[in-house]
């Protein structure tokens, strides 16, 4: 057991699974419970949803938080942060109050998954950094499973209220948060990170597909459960009963996309990914059978398993002292679109759900465009095939 705590890989297990743990039993709530509880309209999620990506786009922040904390205290408590948010939730069924909350849950795991990256990348060797990755990305799906199957207990057997079922898993996180603080050995730095604020224009394609990967990532996860729940009327242990499947299927999908990242590289893996999301987008636009919906949202939620490419990229391209805060800039980056997406979008809903996946997948065949550009083999010095920028 003792070993346990002096293992950074079992860090990062339990950093990836604490989060995941409070953030999906948020996240598979949210859009039965802003409706039935709350009375949201498409405007005011898409408020919300923006007003959870700003401290997503503070996350530069981070690096100046570091220049007074180590990273891994820090990781600590962005833990207690989360899970503290998550816990209050329930109990502000309000527009003003589930805006508040979701700032406090917002702040804790942004800066929460800005360092789980981080030190993933600093941690793990080149070489097994996809295997790790997808692996830890299965052990978040089985714990996302684990968190639906409770959910589902709790809400269809024992009829327990939202507010309850949010302190629940708000309170894991929290404990968790403070058990790891005083249990894990508090590692050093192998590589002393900058902690300035840089954009280096060599990892000005990263910047870009990190970019235009959180634009995508919104229209997802603000709309395509949204369409269920508005279009189609499901229920929430129906939409729980979805997850659960996801979570099921990403258990056995995600080691496999790390082996496929080794074997065949993140250019080919980038452009598979970016080709599913424009027939996904362009389904949804029209869809009009449930069960069709059901099948898109299931392979939507598979391709993300896809972005461990773009991470692995970074970390062959990056300077191994530019790790920490290059991870700040690009989830800055990755959250630029995240501000102002859902509330236009939310807008543009009120008029055509159909246009709002259109957009999805004009941003999903600019993404592919721009991952011809991915040498097969990059590396420091080799970012781009376009020698021009440098």
């Amino acid at each position: 057991m003792n070993n346990l705590f002096k293992s950074r890989v079992a860090l990062l297990y339990v950093m990836s699974i604490s989060m995941v743990f409070s953030f999906s039993a948020w996240m598979s709530l949210l859009n039965n419970f802003v409706i039935e509880v709350a009375s949201f309209n498409g405007s005011q999620i898409g408020i919300l949803q923006s007003l959870r990506e700003i401290p997503g786009f503070l996350a530069f922040t981070v690096v100046l938080a570091i220049i007074f904390i180590a990273q891994q205290r820090l990781a600590f408590l962005s833990m207690i942060l989360l899970g503290m948010g998550v816990f209050l939730t329930g109990f502000f069924p309000t527009a003003l109050g589930l805006y508040i909350t979701t700032v406090i849950m917002s702040v804790g795991f942004h800066y929460l998954e800005t360092l789980n990256q981080s030190l993933s990348l600093q941690w793990l060797s080149k070489e097994k950094a996809p295997i790790i990755l997808g692996k830890i990305t299965a052990a978040k799906s089985f714990t996302s499973l684990v968190v639906f199957v409770l959910i589902y207990i709790m809400m269809k057997f024992y009829s327990v209220e939202y507010k309850y079922v949010y302190a629940f898993f708000g309170a894991v996180t929290l404990a968790v948060g403070i058990i790891s603080w005083v249990m894990f050995e508090h590692f050093k730095d192998d590589v002393i990170q900058e902690k300035k604020l840089k954009v280096k224009k060599e990892y000005w394609l990263f910047y870009l597909l990190t970019f235009l990967a959180g634009a995508r990532r919104q229209i997802f996860v603000v709309f395509a459960g949204f369409l269920l729940v508005e279009k189609f009327g499901v229920d929430i242990h129906n939409m729980v009963s979805l997850l659960f499947v996801n979570a099921i299927l990403n258990m056995y999908f995600a080691p496999a996309i790390g082996r496929f990242i080794t074997k065949f590289g993140e250019r080919k893996t980038l452009r598979f990914e970016y080709i599913g999301l424009i027939i996904v987008f362009i389904s949804y636009a029209f869809v009009e059978n449930i069960y069709v919906a059901y099948a898109l949202y299931v392979v939507d939620h598979l391709l993300f398993s896809m972005a461990i490419a773009l991470k692995t990229y970074f970390q062959k391209i990056a300077d191994p002292k530019d790790i920490a805060s290059a991870s700040a800039v690009s989830f800055t980056i990755n959250h630029i679109a995240a501000v102002f997406l859902p509330v236009l979008l939310g807008l543009v809903w009120l008029y055509s759900n159909s246009l709002v996946f259109i957009i999805g997948a004009l941003i999903a065949f600019l993404s592919f465009s721009l991952s011809l550009l991915i040498p097969e083999h990059p590396n420091q010095g080799f970012e781009t095939t376009l020698k021009v920028i440098k």
